[in-house]
């Protein structure tokens, strides 16, 4: 029998990379990005699938800056480029030098056809968004119990939260039946009222690791939650439809526990500086009231009343007197003016007129006082009034 030849690892890595980049030096694959890794070198590191079948690929940096659009995972693509072996991991992958468009990608499509018949039936409006509770008592979490997302959540809410009480409800993040499992834990935790605030997500991955947040069954049931949820679906650039139905969407797991438990030191810091600021803002107001009312002391309130007092009572003691001395002149006029109408009467009694010599005649036929000879008849008795007595007479007739 024939000794079989005997190949090292090295050896049979080398004749199947010759083999492969013998028989496909350029080829042009049409298939769907996935999986698509920038790395910090600028080299492009991804997967192309279709329905059956995936095959690694990378474009480096130099060729990647001919591309006019940016990979995303989803986007339908054709690439022109060689077979080639990576030795070190045994695997094969296309070195890519062309990248164009084919079309919108199968995921892709599905999703946007989701989004736009979700976002009709408005699951997606901005009025259903709730409030994040500020200092929960509780926080669910809905994601895989060994995840890597889990131990970054608890991580940072025992750092800045400790004593909150985390609630962890397991369940698959990927594969067929992850979706029914994370629509089911996000319903027990409302029915049990489980929690104050939900996070619901997982860490990165690929377009199809991230599918299952994309689900109609996990979309219906974030909207449906009457306790707010919070989305955390793989990394900053990552995005599923259960994003869009949330109450508050993170780029990141560890991001939405910073979201959910608001450093509770730096909130008692806050408040304490808040108390000290209205300490002195309220002994800055007593201190100016004090010195308003320091001039009201009881030893100084006999000297501010006198002080008061004194003008007033002296305009009291001028108005008196500039009163009586109005009362003394208005009595000496009306004293003089009835002085002036005595005599004025007195001038014009008949008694002062007999007084000075004047007598009163009457005629005693007609009884009227005689003020004309004329008024006389010879023979008429006459009756003399002098200022004492009364005097007869007879009228002659003049010689």
């Amino acid at each position: 029998m024939a000794e079989e030849r005997k190949y090292t690892v090295s050896e049979l890595t080398g004749l199947i990379r010759a083999t492969l980049e013998a028989a496909f030096p350029r080829l042009l694959v049409e298939g769907e990005i996935s999986n698509c890794r920038p790395a910090g070198s600028g080299h492009l590191y991804f997967t192309l699938k279709d329905s059956d079948a995936v095959i690694q690929a990378v474009m480096f940096r130099g060729r990647l800056r001919t591309v006019r659009f940016e990979p995303r995972d989803g986007m339908l693509v054709r690439v022109r480029g060689n077979i080639s072996v990576y030795p070190q991991r045994g695997n094969y992958q296309i070195i890519c030098e062309e990248m164009e468009l084919a079309g919108t990608g199968d995921i892709l499509a599905m999703l946007e056809k989701r989004k736009r018949q979700l976002a009709a039936e408005g699951l997606f409006d901005s009025a259903r968004k709730r409030p994040i509770p500020r200092f929960p008592a509780a926080v669910g979490v809905v994601s895989s119990a060994t995840g890597a997302a889990v131990r970054d959540i608890l991580n940072i809410l025992g750092r800045r939260a400790a004593g909150l009480r985390v609630i962890v409800l397991p369940t698959l993040v990927q594969g067929g039946d992850a979706a029914e499992g994370i629509a089911r834990r996000i319903e027990q935790a409302n029915h049990w009222r489980l929690a104050d605030v939900l996070i619901v997500g997982r860490g990165g991955g690929s377009l199809e690791d991230l599918l299952p947040f994309s689900e109609e069954r996990v979309v219906r049931a974030v909207a449906a939650s009457r306790i707010p949820v919070v989305s955390a679906v793989g990394h900053e650039i990552d995005w599923a439809l259960c994003d869009y139905a949330a109450d508050l969407r993170a780029p990141t797991p560890s991001a939405a526990a910073e979201l959910v438990s608001e450093n509770r030191e730096a909130a008692l810091a806050g408040i304490q500086e808040k108390t000290e600021e209205l300490g002195r803002i309220i002994r800055s107001k007593i201190e100016r009231m004090r010195l308003l009312t320091k001039p009201f002391a009881p030893e100084d309130m006999e000297y501010r009343f006198r002080s008061i007092l004194q003008p007033r009572l002296l305009r009291f003691d001028d108005a008196k007197e500039d009163l009586l001395s109005a009362l003394q002149d208005r009595a000496a006029g009306l004293r003089d003016r009835i002085r002036l109408a005595r005599r004025g009467l007195e001038a014009a009694s008949p008694l002062a007129i007999l007084e000075r010599g004047f007598s009163v005649t009457v005629n005693r036929r007609t009884g009227a006082v005689v003020r004309r000879a004329a008024e006389v008849r010879p023979g008429d008795r006459l009756s003399i009034r002098p200022l004492e007595g009364l005097i007869g007479a007879v009228a002659e007739e003049e010689s």
